[in-house]
């Protein structure tokens, strides 16, 4: 059993960072072995970043990692960047 979901990552105002990360909670099912992956979903945007830029733009240049799976609670998604990027980024995941 496993679930999906979205949330967002937050990369500031300017000047923005290259790292950040957003804590998944309400995970009741989830165990610590469980396989979660994150990714940016085409069709989303944001108040800071539109379709287009979700779809073509940011999957070039945001990386994402998923790091501290707890059972029975949730994960946190690590966004990475070489550039220094700002505003909110929608963030898909899906966890098995």
């Amino acid at each position: 059993m496993g679930a999906q979901g979205s949330t967002t990552v937050n990369f500031g105002a300017i000047p923005g960072t290259n790292h950040v990360t957003a804590a998944v909670t309400g995970q009741a099912t989830i165990i610590a072995g469980s396989h979660v992956e994150a990714f940016i979903q085409g069709n989303d945007s944001t108040a800071d970043h539109n379709v287009y830029e979700h779809s073509t733009v940011l999957p070039q240049y945001i990386s994402f990692s998923v790091s501290d799976v707890v059972a029975g609670t949730g994960f946190t998604i690590n966004a990475f960047t070489e550039l220094r990027l700002t505003g909110l980024v929608a963030c898909r995941w899906v966890w098995n």
